[in-house]
């Protein structure tokens, strides 16, 4: 008999007609002869209210008893999720977090999932029960309760199906399915049928409010499919699974992260092991970060800048200020009025144009960039938060996201993966025995035969990285990796990319051209290098990866001339002399979590 998990949000059960609904869908589906597992969150407003309650309580209330205070919202919502199920003459029994054996680590309001019993749900399942499970929520190893953080019942469906082996995991929320971008922003945003894990993984760490990041880190660690579904309509909606919509379309979504800040680290000593200090230093702390860009230093010193959301900075620069003269850096400078603007597609990195075709937009509109990064299938670029709005309308106008691909897949003619491989089973026995949530990384890996070239001096104004890179791509030079960061001096940038070694005399002769159209101070060039490259699942939201790598380059005594991270993937480029030394310190250091 086939299982699937569905999970319904709190619009989804915010009152009794709506609890009422989801009842019934559930029971359909067991009538359709499925065995079926609810995830239920908290009803409508009712974590807000707690959260209310506890800030009348106590200013700074202690992290276990807020886990504790707000575990109760998913304990209501499940048991009365059960008594619909039983007034509507099925069978039904509600769990808690604790009682589906879900054990987690014991970081209080984020924690992570280590492993998940699953006797006593099968038996359920067996006696003919439909399981309501809270979601949100578990407990460690001292009995506990903890909850996940934001998107916990996500996370917690999609962990479910994954132990279950589950055919498929509904998600039922407030809207019907996955867009181009947030409909509220655009209205003409396009629901898409099918869209892969790693555009989803990206979007859903841009903030695409429909899916939480961590609960597709489970679905393409494990191959889950996942159905994503209006709770108040028959919409197909969008299936998330390991295939694109399109083959041709060379972005599929765009996205605005709004409440970004930056920080800049001036002055740092261009020698090893300095933006591991840096990081270390943040990663203690648990905050995530985002955009990093590390361009290439002058007169021995550099600056780093990175992004991180802004309810963090505060956070941040406490921790990066602690460590300031420890790094013998010169400053430090933020800005918490920016946003994120990216463009994500997995045919990306086989189509060339698509980064100048973004920042030519940008710059027809107006738009200011102030740090670029990219990866193979993501451009991300830092704006003024006041132009953000019409940055994200022209980055979806200039790649046609409103309209259907000619040869996009409806979410009928995808074939999910079967998820009963030897494979999937042994990955989730061997971290049902370690963690679920340990980082998993698939490859680390080397490009050689790489050079760069970096401009200094770039006026901080709109169409200049347009220009650029147009007239770049008009030479038929090919270009890997992209930053723009601060070069120390007020009003300008500087700008790397790197390129195949054969086309590093002609990069550089296009590069002064530039630089003299411009007016920039100066263009160099430099041959071996290479980029080494660690790819993984939701590197982002395990801190610990960027640390890692800068503390190995370092104590092997190299340093690093730029940096670019993504949600898959972390890059450095390096001396090419090195690089097979570094590859070999990454696969030993990250050896427990390569696949």
């Amino acid at each position: 008999m086939s299982l699937i998990v569905q999970k319904f949000g709190g619009t989804s059960v915010a009152d009794v007609e709506k609890i009422r609904a989801a009842a019934r869908k559930a029971i359909r589906a067991q009538r359709q002869g499925h065995q079926v597992v609810m995830v239920v969150s908290a009803m409508g407003k009712n974590t807000d209210g707690l959260l209310d309650l506890a800030g009348q309580i106590s200013r700074e209330p202690p992290a276990r008893e807020m886990d504790m205070l707000l575990s109760t919202g998913e304990q209501v919502s499940v048991a009365l999720v059960a008594m619909a199920i039983h007034d509507l003459g099925a069978k039904a029994i509600s769990l808690t977090g604790g009682q589906i054996g879900m054990k987690t680590d014991n970081s209080f309001s984020k924690a992570r999932i280590q492993s998940i019993s699953t006797e006593r749900i099968r038996r359920l399942l067996d006696g003919g029960n439909i399981v309501v499970a809270a979601g949100f929520q578990g407990i460690d190893d001292d009995w506990n309760i903890t909850t996940l953080g934001r998107g916990g019942s996500d996370t917690t469906a999609v962990a479910l199906a994954a132990v279950l082996g589950a055919d498929a995991c509904e998600i039922y929320t407030d809207v019907d399915g996955v867009y181009t971008t947030d409909p509220r922003l655009l209205p003409e945003a396009r629901r898409v049928d099918v869209i892969s894990y790693d555009e989803m993984l990206e979007l859903a760490s841009l903030g695409a409010g429909v899916m939480h990041s961590r609960s597709i880190e489970f679905a393409k660690k494990f191959r889950v499919p996942i159905h994503v579904r209006s709770s108040f309509s028959d919409t197909e909606g969008t299936m998330i699974v390991a295939e694109a919509e399109s083959s041709s379309q060379p972005v599929s979504g765009a996205a605005m992260t709004p409440d970004e800040a930056r920080v800049t680290v001036l002055g740092v000593p261009d020698v090893p092991g300095k933006s591991r200090q840096i990081f270390a230093a943040i990663a203690d702390r648990k905050i995530a970060v985002d955009m990093v860009v590390q361009n290439v230093g002058t007169n021995g010193r550099a600056d780093v800048s990175f992004t991180v959301a802004r309810p963090e900075l505060s956070n941040t620069l406490h921790a990066v200020h602690a460590v300031l003269g420890e790094v013998g850096a010169q400053g430090m400078t933020h800005d918490e009025q920016v946003s994120k603007i990216s463009v994500v597609g997995q045919n990306m990195a086989t189509q060339t144009s698509v980064a100048s075709r973004m920042f030519r937009a940008l710059s027809d509109a107006g738009v200011n960039i102030q740090m670029i990064t990219t990866s193979e299938i993501k451009i991300s670029t830092l704006v003024p938060k006041e132009q953000a709005g019409r940055a994200l309308r022209a980055v979806h106008e200039e790649f046609l996201l409103h309209q259907r691909p000619a040869d996009a897949q409806s979410w009928g003619q995808i074939k999910a993966e079967r998820r009963d491989s030897a494979d999937v089973d042994t990955l989730v026995s061997r971290l049902q025995d370690d963690a679920l949530e340990a980082l998993t990384l698939t490859g680390i890996s080397v490009t050689e035969s790489q050079a760069r070239v970096t401009l200094y001096g770039v006026p901080d104004q709109p169409g200049v990285a347009a220009d650029m890179f147009e007239t770049i791509g008009a030479a038929s030079i090919f270009v890997d990796m992209i930053v723009q960061g601060y070069d120390g001096e007020d009003g300008l940038t500087s700008v790397s990319f790197t390129v195949h070694r054969d086309d590093l005399n002609h990069s550089l002769e296009v590069a002064r051209l530039i630089q003299q159209k411009h007016g920039m101070r100066d263009a160099q060039g430099a041959a071996e290098i290479a980029k080494v490259t660690v790819s993984g699942i939701g590197l982002r939201s395990h801190t610990s990866v960027g640390t890692i790598l800068f503390q190995e380059l370092a104590e092997a005594g190299i340093n690093v001339e730029m940096i670019g991270t993504s949600e898959l993937q972390v890059n450095a480029v390096i001396d090419e002399a090195k690089v097979a030394v570094a590859a070999d310190r990454l696969k030993i250091a990250f050896a427990d979590a390569l696949l």
